[in-house]
């Protein structure tokens, strides 16, 4: 699915998401990444939402975001509840909702200036 045909501001984007991976600008990526307004990670090791460890929950909170979106693949994948605590302990909302949806409401947020962080798993 196409997301964006054209840069939207001085932010990263993601301009498509398929089965194929993630297009961010103009890269591609095929594995799990975490994407700020201004940053990627690729090294992130979680590959299922549900063996979230809390080392792959700090590389997102390295952002400090407000807000933070799981796109758990093709579908979505609710975080058990110690997962969820993680963020709200910490004064960050999280919502966990399936990649292509992450994708979507990622590129809305942050073209609000909002700050926050989607940690993406492929496959949809």
């Amino acid at each position: 699915m196409d997301l964006t045909l054209d840069k939207p501001g001085d932010h990263l984007y993601i301009r498509s998401v398929s089965e194929a991976g993630i297009q961010v600008a103009d890269v591609h990526y095929t594995g799990p990444i975490i994407l700020s307004a201004t940053h990627i990670v690729e090294d992130w090791t979680s590959n299922q939402a549900i063996d979230f460890a809390e080392r792959d929950l700090d590389k997102i909170l390295a952002f400090n975001p407000e807000i933070v979106l799981l796109g758990t693949g093709a579908s979505q994948v609710f975080l058990p509840p110690e997962r969820m605590m993680y963020f709200y302990s910490r004064n960050v909302g999280v919502e966990v909702m399936n990649t292509e949806a992450a994708c979507r409401t990622f590129n809305v947020l942050v073209s609000e200036s909002r700050k926050v962080v989607a940690a993406l798993l492929p496959g949809l």
